[in-house]
């Protein structure tokens, strides 16, 4: 069994947060509906590599979920969230602050209708605040929390993680509350509302070493270079790079070895930890040379040997074909049955040793609004009004 089987998700996203949230809540076994507009659907569905009229990054947020194509600004369409959410535990929601609200469909409306209800709101600033109705992409969340400055350290100026980062990092931080939201209402048989910005999620994941220099406020604070100016460093070889975190003494010694430097450990400049962070930059240009003599494959044995944390810097190709992976049965390929065949990452939390199987395939724009309905008890005669009026469609064929 699956740790959230029996619990039911109503889904209202566009784009990566609720959307990833939501199918990590599904692949740990919850049924999840996604509640898409009439027109277009979920704008991810047309962004990157497509097939079929779905996008790969769609189908990397949404599998194990069912579509609904439904207009909520309609009342028949009010109505019909009305009745999925008196059978629903959760709401995931990604609307700007307030959007809700206005269709007398928010927090407040659907707790009265179901008190046990948690109704999980994520905006990109928050609810409150001067940016409360700014537009929030990831990269616009990387610049305001401090992401680009922490990636340019050291560099002419900020950089970009050149990933969805903050979108994730948030959605990782939905499944965390609500889940938690989840076990206090086993004890209380109380929903309760959550309230989570981009913003705040984006910090919260980054500060812990992110921010050292800023975390501690009194003058006798000994400020050293961030663990990144350390830890992080691309040594180039004769063919190609590694990674190495020589991130202690013995480490560093060990590092010396494998390249056959070690006198460099007498030097008064590199005698210590402290003293080779203090003069991390001289201590690597001349390193720099001695990298360059060895071939990376050669390199990597002689770390191995002296137990220095380093690795290969691999390509799109050699990650997915890492024997780690593989072990971990990480990886699965499958076939999809509108995008063909598909490679997808398994959810990585294993229980009881089991690493789920993955849900089942991402679904086409409005695939189940006709099996939706008719579990909310609604005729054909009444499918077929609500089609005539346009308040719902199925999936186009």
């Amino acid at each position: 069994m699956k740790p959230l089987e029996g619990i039911k998700v109503l889904e209202f996203s566009t784009m990566i947060t609720a959307s990833f949230a939501a199918m990590m809540m599904a692949e740990q076994g919850a049924h999840v509906i996604k509640v898409e507009p009439i027109e277009f659907g979920d704008p991810m569905r047309f962004l990157g590599s497509s097939k079929g009229g779905i996008s790969a990054l769609f189908a990397n947020c949404n599998r194990g979920k069912r579509s609904l194509r439904l207009d909520i600004k309609a009342e028949e369409g009010k109505e019909i969230i009305r009745d999925l959410a008196r059978e629903t535990d959760v709401v995931l929601c990604t609307f700007r602050p307030g959007v809700m609200d206005s269709l007398s469909l928010g927090s407040e409306a659907l707790r009265i209708i179901n008190p046990r209800l948690i109704y999980a709101g994520i905006s990109g600033f928050g609810t409150e605040g001067p940016d409360r109705n700014t537009p929030a992409y990831d990269p616009v969340i990387q610049a305001q929390a401090g992401f680009a400055a922490v990636q340019g350290q050291g560099k002419e100026g900020p950089e970009f993680v050149r990933n969805l980062t903050c979108d994730k990092v948030t959605a990782y931080t939905a499944c965390q509350a609500v889940t938690a939201a989840l076990y206090v209402r086993e004890k209380t048989g109380e929903g309760q509302h959550i309230d989570l910005s981009m913003m705040d999620a984006g910090l919260f994941f980054l500060f812990p070493d992110g921010f050292m220099h800023q975390t501690l406020l009194d003058e006798d604070a000994d400020h050293v270079p961030p663990l990144s100016e350390i830890l992080y460093d691309l040594t180039l070889t004769k063919d190609g790079g590694v990674t190495l975190s020589a991130a202690n003494e013995a480490q560093q010694v060990g590092l010396l070895t494998a390249i056959d430097q070690l006198h460099l450990f007498a030097d008064e400049r590199f005698n210590s930890l402290d003293k080779i962070v203090e003069n991390i930059d001289e201590f690597r240009e001349i390193l720099k040379d001695e990298f360059l003599k060895f071939e990376t494959d050669d390199l990597l044995a002689r770390l191995k040997e002296n137990d220095v944390p380093a690795a290969k810097c691999l390509d799109y190709d050699e990650v997915l074909n890492h024997p780690q992976f593989e072990a971990n049965r990480s990886i699965d390929v499958f076939e999809h049955p509108i995008m063909g065949n598909m490679r997808r990452v398994k959810s990585p939390a294993q229980f009881e040793g089991q690493r789920s199987e993955p849900s089942s395939a991402s679904p086409a724009h409005g695939e189940h609004t006709r099996e939706v309905l008719e579990e909310l008890g609604r005729s054909a005669e009444a499918i077929a009004e609500l089609l005539e009026k346009g308040v719902t469609s199925e999936m186009e064929t």
